[in-house]
């Protein structure tokens, strides 16, 4: 079983990360836009058991991501089984509406802005995006897939790169999350 493993942290100065993520030699990616649409469960609380699923458009692709609860207190790492679909606004809309006929509800959207690099670290390849989300503002993920028995040495990967790169304060909540406490 594969685990995603994630940091994110907020990110107050964009200049001065984009001057470190240069300073290791590598390319930030042009902006992309991505919409997230988010659902309940029809027979379970996702809020409580920390899991969510989405459906997210980047541009014409579409995919469907389940996410598992989280396995750890200080990172967000977690199950993620991430499915593409066909392509163009009406098969996501035809995936939505299978999924509300099955009684799912959908219960908000992240609209953001992301760039994505790889970083090698420590002998890892390391995802690093820079997200602008709409109404909650900037931040810095750092990602690494693993296996249980990799876990541990991912997440100390991770916990180096943000030292490295001046990251502080992870949070550990989704951006849906952060935007529904945001909104009382």
């Amino acid at each position: 079983m594969k685990y995603e493993v994630e940091q994110k942290f907020p990110v107050s100065d964009i200049s001065a990360l984009e001057d470190e993520l240069a300073t290791l030699g590598v390319d930030i990616s042009d902006a992309r836009r991505e919409v997230d649409v988010y659902f309940a469960h029809p027979a379970r609380n996702f809020a409580e058991t920390d899991e969510a699923l989405r459906i997210r458009r980047v541009g014409e692709s579409n995919c469907i991501t389940y996410k598992g609860p989280k396995i750890d207190a200080t990172t967000k790492t977690r199950r993620e089984l991430e499915l593409p679909l066909e392509s163009g606004e009406m098969p996501a809309g035809q995936w939505r509406q299978l999924l509300e006929t099955l009684g799912f509800r959908p219960i908000g959207e992240v609209r953001k802005q992301r760039r994505e690099t790889r970083i090698d670290w420590e002998g890892r390849q390391v995802t690093v995006v820079l997200d602008d989300v709409e109404g909650l503002g900037l931040f810095a993920e750092l990602e690494l897939i693993a296996d249980e028995s990799g876990l541990d040495a991912a997440r100390e990967c991770l916990a180096s790169l943000a030292g490295r790169l001046k990251l502080e304060d992870s949070e550990r909540r989704g951006y849906l999350h952060m935007l529904l406490d945001a909104s009382g």
